[in-house]
Protein backbone atom coordinates (compact mmCIF):
# COMPACT_ATOMS: atom_id res chain seq x y z
CA UNK A 1 0.00 0.00 0.00
CA UNK A 2 1.25 3.33 -1.05
CA UNK A 3 1.02 5.15 2.43
CA UNK A 4 -0.53 8.85 2.35
CA UNK A 5 0.72 12.14 4.36
CA UNK A 6 -2.41 13.34 5.15
CA UNK A 7 -2.55 17.27 5.45
CA UNK A 8 -2.83 18.36 8.75
CA UNK A 9 -3.72 21.66 8.11
CA UNK A 10 -1.41 22.53 11.11
CA UNK A 11 1.94 22.29 12.12
CA UNK A 12 1.17 22.28 15.75
CA UNK A 13 -0.56 18.95 15.65
CA UNK A 14 2.64 17.40 15.35
CA UNK A 15 3.60 18.41 18.88
CA UNK A 16 0.46 16.72 20.39
CA UNK A 17 0.20 13.78 22.09
CA UNK A 18 -2.22 10.69 20.69
CA UNK A 19 -4.42 11.18 23.51
CA UNK A 20 -4.64 15.21 22.77
CA UNK A 21 -5.40 14.63 19.49
CA UNK A 22 -7.57 12.08 20.13
CA UNK A 23 -9.62 14.21 22.68
CA UNK A 24 -10.04 17.05 19.76
CA UNK A 25 -11.07 14.77 17.10
CA UNK A 26 -14.12 13.01 19.76
CA UNK A 27 -15.04 16.21 20.99
CA UNK A 28 -14.47 18.39 17.70
CA UNK A 29 -14.44 16.25 14.99
CA UNK A 30 -11.70 17.33 13.71
CA UNK A 31 -10.48 16.09 10.28
CA UNK A 32 -6.62 17.41 11.18
CA UNK A 33 -6.44 15.58 14.29
CA UNK A 34 -7.33 12.75 13.09
CA UNK A 35 -4.88 13.09 10.19
CA UNK A 36 -2.07 13.49 12.51
CA UNK A 37 -2.81 10.42 14.41
CA UNK A 38 -3.42 8.88 10.85
CA UNK A 39 0.17 10.30 9.57
CA UNK A 40 1.90 8.58 13.14
CA UNK A 41 0.50 5.08 12.46
CA UNK A 42 -0.62 3.82 9.68
CA UNK A 43 2.70 2.37 8.64
CA UNK A 44 2.76 0.27 11.61
CA UNK A 45 -0.81 -0.65 11.53
CA UNK A 46 -0.49 -1.88 7.77
CA UNK A 47 2.99 -3.42 8.12
CA UNK A 48 1.18 -5.53 11.02
CA UNK A 49 -1.90 -6.46 8.72
CA UNK A 50 0.52 -7.37 5.55
CA UNK A 51 2.68 -9.44 7.81
CA UNK A 52 -0.69 -11.86 8.57
CA UNK A 53 -1.86 -11.92 5.48
CA UNK A 54 1.01 -11.43 2.97
CA UNK A 55 -1.34 -10.07 0.20
CA UNK A 56 -0.78 -6.21 -0.40
CA UNK A 57 -4.97 -5.94 -1.99
CA UNK A 58 -6.10 -8.00 0.82
CA UNK A 59 -3.95 -6.11 3.14
CA UNK A 60 -5.04 -3.02 2.23
CA UNK A 61 -8.78 -4.07 2.17
CA UNK A 62 -8.66 -4.86 6.02
CA UNK A 63 -6.59 -1.88 6.75
CA UNK A 64 -9.40 0.35 5.25
CA UNK A 65 -11.95 -1.47 6.99
CA UNK A 66 -9.70 -1.25 10.17
CA UNK A 67 -10.02 2.86 10.21
CA UNK A 68 -13.57 2.69 8.89
CA UNK A 69 -14.40 0.84 11.99
CA UNK A 70 -11.86 3.32 14.76
CA UNK A 71 -13.83 6.17 12.85
CA UNK A 72 -17.02 4.93 14.14
CA UNK A 73 -16.33 3.55 17.31
CA UNK A 74 -14.45 6.03 18.36
CA UNK A 75 -17.03 7.65 20.66
CA UNK A 76 -18.31 4.46 21.67
CA UNK A 77 -15.87 1.59 22.70
CA UNK A 78 -12.25 3.67 22.97
CA UNK A 79 -11.47 4.34 26.77
CA UNK A 80 -9.31 7.40 27.33
CA UNK A 81 -7.56 5.45 29.68
CA UNK A 82 -5.83 3.04 27.46
CA UNK A 83 -3.34 3.82 24.80
CA UNK A 84 -4.94 4.87 21.49
CA UNK A 85 -2.27 2.80 19.24
CA UNK A 86 -3.25 -0.36 21.36
CA UNK A 87 -7.17 -0.03 20.95
CA UNK A 88 -6.29 0.16 17.21
CA UNK A 89 -4.20 -2.59 16.59
CA UNK A 90 -6.18 -4.85 18.38
CA UNK A 91 -9.14 -3.94 16.09
CA UNK A 92 -6.92 -4.69 12.86
CA UNK A 93 -5.52 -7.63 14.65
CA UNK A 94 -9.71 -9.07 14.84
CA UNK A 95 -10.35 -7.73 11.51
CA UNK A 96 -7.34 -9.77 9.87
CA UNK A 97 -7.98 -12.62 12.05
CA UNK A 98 -11.75 -12.61 11.03
CA UNK A 99 -10.57 -12.57 7.18
CA UNK A 100 -8.12 -15.58 7.95
CA UNK A 101 -10.89 -17.90 9.81
CA UNK A 102 -12.64 -16.86 6.70
CA UNK A 103 -10.52 -18.18 4.39
CA UNK A 104 -10.01 -21.43 5.78
CA UNK A 105 -11.14 -24.01 8.10
CA UNK A 106 -10.58 -22.86 11.82
CA UNK A 107 -8.82 -24.89 14.09
CA UNK A 108 -8.93 -24.01 17.42
CA UNK A 109 -5.64 -24.82 18.67
CA UNK A 110 -5.61 -23.40 22.24
CA UNK A 111 -7.60 -25.88 23.81
CA UNK A 112 -8.10 -29.60 23.73
CA UNK A 113 -10.86 -31.92 25.36
CA UNK A 114 -9.21 -34.04 28.60
CA UNK A 115 -10.93 -37.46 28.61
CA UNK A 116 -14.28 -36.41 30.65
CA UNK A 117 -15.18 -34.02 27.96
CA UNK A 118 -13.50 -30.80 29.73
CA UNK A 119 -11.85 -28.41 27.81
CA UNK A 120 -9.30 -27.07 29.18
CA UNK A 121 -6.43 -24.56 27.90
CA UNK A 122 -2.99 -26.57 27.45
CA UNK A 123 -0.75 -23.72 27.44
CA UNK A 124 -2.33 -22.69 31.14
CA UNK A 125 -0.49 -25.95 32.63
CA UNK A 126 3.19 -24.33 31.26
CA UNK A 127 4.98 -22.72 33.80
CA UNK A 128 5.02 -19.48 33.28
CA UNK A 129 9.33 -18.82 33.08
CA UNK A 130 11.40 -15.98 32.12
CA UNK A 131 13.11 -18.40 29.50
CA UNK A 132 11.29 -16.72 27.10
CA UNK A 133 12.68 -13.36 27.45
CA UNK A 134 15.91 -14.46 27.54
CA UNK A 135 15.72 -17.12 24.62
CA UNK A 136 13.56 -14.88 22.40
CA UNK A 137 16.44 -12.17 22.05
CA UNK A 138 17.28 -14.79 19.84
CA UNK A 139 14.72 -13.29 17.57
CA UNK A 140 16.40 -9.99 16.90
CA UNK A 141 19.72 -11.23 16.54
CA UNK A 142 19.18 -12.90 12.70
CA UNK A 143 18.78 -10.24 9.84
CA UNK A 144 15.79 -9.25 8.88
CA UNK A 145 14.82 -10.24 5.73
CA UNK A 146 16.05 -13.89 7.13
CA UNK A 147 13.63 -13.78 9.54
CA UNK A 148 10.40 -12.37 8.09
CA UNK A 149 10.89 -15.25 5.94
CA UNK A 150 10.93 -17.76 8.69
CA UNK A 151 8.18 -15.99 10.72
CA UNK A 152 5.89 -15.90 7.28
CA UNK A 153 6.21 -20.03 7.64
CA UNK A 154 5.16 -19.82 11.33
CA UNK A 155 1.49 -20.94 12.44
CA UNK A 156 -0.93 -18.22 13.30
CA UNK A 157 -1.15 -18.18 16.45
CA UNK A 158 2.73 -18.42 16.68
CA UNK A 159 3.45 -15.87 13.87
CA UNK A 160 0.69 -13.19 15.83
CA UNK A 161 3.22 -13.36 19.61
CA UNK A 162 6.36 -13.01 17.28
CA UNK A 163 5.59 -10.00 15.80
CA UNK A 164 3.61 -8.40 18.25
CA UNK A 165 6.62 -8.53 20.69
CA UNK A 166 9.21 -8.08 18.57
CA UNK A 167 8.21 -5.62 16.00
CA UNK A 168 5.75 -3.26 18.51
CA UNK A 169 7.17 -4.20 21.66
CA UNK A 170 4.12 -5.39 23.35
CA UNK A 171 4.77 -6.77 26.62
CA UNK A 172 3.34 -10.60 27.40
CA UNK A 173 0.55 -9.18 29.10
CA UNK A 174 -0.74 -6.85 26.44
CA UNK A 175 -0.20 -9.52 23.86
CA UNK A 176 -2.47 -11.82 25.90
CA UNK A 177 -5.11 -9.16 26.33
CA UNK A 178 -4.98 -8.59 22.46
CA UNK A 179 -5.50 -12.18 20.80
CA UNK A 180 -8.11 -12.74 24.21
CA UNK A 181 -5.58 -15.72 25.63
CA UNK A 182 -4.00 -15.62 29.50
CA UNK A 183 -0.21 -14.52 29.60
CA UNK A 184 0.37 -18.23 30.47
CA UNK A 185 -0.55 -19.24 26.23
CA UNK A 186 0.96 -15.93 25.09
CA UNK A 187 3.89 -17.31 26.16
CA UNK A 188 3.58 -21.24 25.03
CA UNK A 189 3.12 -19.85 21.78
CA UNK A 190 6.39 -18.12 22.01
CA UNK A 191 8.40 -20.73 22.95
CA UNK A 192 7.12 -22.81 20.68
CA UNK A 193 7.74 -20.49 17.83
CA UNK A 194 11.24 -19.73 19.39
CA UNK A 195 11.88 -23.71 18.86
CA UNK A 196 10.61 -23.25 15.12
CA UNK A 197 12.59 -20.88 14.29
CA UNK A 198 16.20 -22.01 15.64
CA UNK A 199 14.52 -25.23 13.23
CA UNK A 200 14.30 -23.04 10.65
CA UNK A 201 17.82 -21.06 10.89
CA UNK A 202 19.46 -24.71 11.03
CA UNK A 203 18.15 -25.84 8.26
CA UNK A 204 19.14 -22.45 6.25
CA UNK A 205 22.19 -22.93 7.75
CA UNK A 206 22.93 -26.71 6.60
CA UNK A 207 21.40 -25.74 3.30
CA UNK A 208 24.20 -23.11 3.00
CA UNK A 209 26.87 -25.27 4.23
CA UNK A 210 25.98 -27.95 1.49
CA UNK A 211 26.30 -25.63 -1.34
CA UNK A 212 29.38 -24.16 -0.29
CA UNK A 213 30.68 -27.40 -0.34
CA UNK A 214 29.42 -28.13 -3.92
Amino acid sequence: MELVKRNTGNKSYSKLKDQELVRLFRRKADEYAFNELMNRHQAKVYSYIYSMINNPETANDIFQETFTKVITKMDDTYNEQGKWIAWVMRIAHNATIDHIRKQKRYIDVNSWYDEEGAKSDYFDRLEDSSVVDADDQMVVSETNASLMNHITKLPEEQRTVVLLRHYYEMPFKEIAELTNVSINTALGRMRYALINLRKYFDEERQLELKHAKQ
